[in-house]
């Protein structure tokens, strides 16, 4: 194996073991509420703590890695995320489960920004294309089968497995850093504190804003003031951004039609699949009365079109209009969240087999494509920062759905997921879902610059 290969395969097995804590965590919510004996709000911070850290940090683990160097913050992303992990193995009530959550997500944030600079240091050119590509391959995989992985998991040695094997192949992974190129970093660079501390901040009081008023009520005035505060640090971001010397992002990027029509277009297809991959195992354990086991390989019928579908996707994409091929792959899992909002307590796979085969299909014929695609339309020599900016916008997009979700479940059905004002609340987010992708689809066709085919990447 070349040195280079060995790079990938490294961070690419980190890569996978993110995510997967996800949606993987999601399907053992039900067996930590009860074990634990935590309410709803609480719970759900094991799944919107860990993604908001994940998220919101991504960016200020990137500048941190450009000034003391990308190998030292991979590593202690690494080492972050297994301790967060076998802490969460060993945590006796809630709130130390919650805390050493926060802890993994920051960790995964570090790790992922590192694994991303060791990469644009190591390809260049269509390689480095290819490699961010596969990236954003991996991401997709390990959220989209975290739920089919996790209910075995739980099935076979409880809720804390969940936690505990991602852990361990972090752990492996950890062991095999002194083999990557010790890439320093960048002479001269700066950290940008008030762009992280604004942008971090925007991030994490939005989603504890929506998590609480799931259980306090939208009028609530702790929820109304984080959110308005939440507003107030987004507004700040770009205002301040434009005047710093070493910017977190470079925000000349959004005026790129074609980068920003692909960002749109990613963020609608995870703000449709993400959250029902977090809470749809817990409508079928719940009302369907499925095991955890069950309810993961019932999740296979969305989250197989993402491994079948990507051959399918690369030749479609090679000989349609890419701006018809991107708004077309959006519509269709739109069209399946729609056709969702069938469900109900007596639906069986078959009822259930086509609309979560056409919500998976979107992402699965663009898994990988979006990636190149967008770091393609900044440039070679933007490679770097679109790569970044790119996997920020996607998991914050995630982050930020997964909370309006629990939120809206959380208070139509007064804090409990059970029962007929279960179904009840699940078709009125399958509608929401639906209309997210007619409005993706829209902005990503008239976003988009594109009439050509897509090349072969």
């Amino acid at each position: 194996m070349t040195k280079r290969a060995l790079v990938l395969v490294v961070v690419l097995m980190s890569t996978f073991t993110f995510p997967l804590t996800i949606t993987g965590a999601s399907v053992a919510l039900t067996d930590i509420a009860d074990d634990l004996d935590a309410g709803l709000a609480a719970t759900q911070w094991v799944v919107n703590g860990y993604n908001a850290c994940f998220a919101s940090f991504l960016v200020f683990a990137g500048s941190l890695a450009d000034v003391v160097g990308r190998r030292r913050i991979y590593v202690a992303g690494l080492a972050l995320f297994v301790g967060g992990g076998i802490a969460a193995t060993a945590a006796g009530n809630i709130v130390v489960l919650d805390v050493v959550r926060l802890v993994a997500g920051t960790g995964a944030a570090a790790a992922v920004t590192g694994g991303l600079a060791i990469l644009t240091e190591t390809f260049h050119g269509a390689a480095r294309t290819r490699a961010f590509g596969l990236v954003g391959t991996v991401l997709g995989i390990g959220l989209a089968f975290g739920p089919s992985i996790g209910g075995l998991l739980v099935d076979i040695w409880g809720w804390r497995a969940v936690f505990g094997a991602p852990a361990a192949v972090a752990c492996l992974v950890l062991a095999l850093t002194p083999l990557l190129p010790d890439v320093r970093g960048t002479a001269g660079r700066r950290i940008d504190w008030a762009g992280a501390a604004l942008f971090t901040g925007a991030i994490g009081l939005l989603i504890f804003g929506l998590v609480e008023a799931g259980e306090l009520g939208f009028g609530h005035p702790l929820v109304v003031g984080t959110l308005v505060l939440a507003v107030v640090l987004a507004v700040a971001f770009p205002l301040v951004e434009r005047r710093r010397a070493d910017p977190l992002f470079d925000l000349a990027l959004l005026a790129n039609r074609g980068f920003t029509s692909l960002a749109v277009a990613a963020g609608a297809l995870v703000t449709i699949l993400v959250p029902l991959l977090v809470y749809l195992p817990s409508y079928l354990i719940e009302v369907v009365e499925l095991g955890a086991g069950e309810a993961g390989l019932w999740l296979l019928m969305l989250t197989a079109p993402t491994v079948l579908f990507p051959a399918v996707g690369a030749a479609l994409a090679r000989r349609l209009p890419s701006s018809w091929f991107v708004a077309g792959a959006v519509a269709v899992s739109g069209a399946g969240a729609f056709l969702l909002m069938t469900m109900n307590a007596s639906s069986g796979v078959l009822s259930l087999l086509v609309p979560l085969v056409l919500v998976g299909a979107g992402t699965g014929l663009t898994m990988g494509l979006l990636d190149g695609l967008a770091i393609g339309s900044a440039g070679p020599e933007h490679s770097g920062t679109a790569a970044g900016m790119f996997t920020t916008a996607r998991l914050a997009t995630e982050t930020i759905a997964i909370a309006v979700v629990g939120a809206v479940l959380a208070s139509i059905t007064g804090g409990k997921l059970s029962g007929e004002s279960y179904t009840d609340a699940f078709r009125i987010v399958c509608f929401g879902l639906g209309c997210v992708g007619v409005l993706g689809t829209v902005f990503a066709a008239v976003l988009s610059p594109r009439r050509e085919a897509v090349p072969a990447l």
